[in-house]
């Protein structure tokens, strides 16, 4: 899309300091930023066993959601969804990340080793809706009841 943003312009105009936030992200080894939630996208946290199918559901249903993170052990995922939602929502299990928290965001389209993106920004602020993926993880929840889910 012409004129859109980057992936990594787009996560760091959330940085107190874009711009250091663009040249400490590129020269970290790491290659990790630690990013404020609650501006441009709040991040639902769900446990692997539920996140994976989750995003399975929702892959089916809109063959791209929004950005989706994942740590090292596969142990969390998190969900991009729009800022607010981390406030109102009620999940047993789930953390949130909003507004005053902050999260460990890799560069785009670069490995490292606590966190990686599997999916990745797009550049254009695309965020997953918090009912659809409310509803995808029912129905995730329901395969893995059934022991239908991989």
């Amino acid at each position: 899309m012409a004129g859109a943003k980057t992936a990594v312009e787009w996560l760091a105009s959330v940085a107190p300091d874009p711009g250091a936030c663009r040249w400490e992200w590129e020269r970290n080894p790491l290659g990790v930023a630690l990013l404020p939630a609650g501006r441009a996208w709040d991040v639902l946290i769900l446990p692997g066993e539920l996140g994976r199918p989750t995003l399975d559901v929702l892959t089916r249903i809109l063959g791209r959601p929004g950005p989706v993170l994942v740590d090292f052990g596969n142990d969390r995922m998190g969900f991009f969804v729009s800022p607010g939602t981390a406030a109102r929502w009620l999940g047993t299990g789930i953390r949130t990340a909003g507004t005053g928290a902050w999260i460990v965001v890799p560069y785009p389209g670069r490995s490292t080793g606590s966190v990686r993106w599997l999916v990745p920004p797009d550049g254009t602020g695309t965020l997953t809706d918090p009912a659809l993926l409310e509803l995808a993880m029912h129905e995730a929840a329901a395969r893995l009841a059934d022991g239908t889910a991989d």
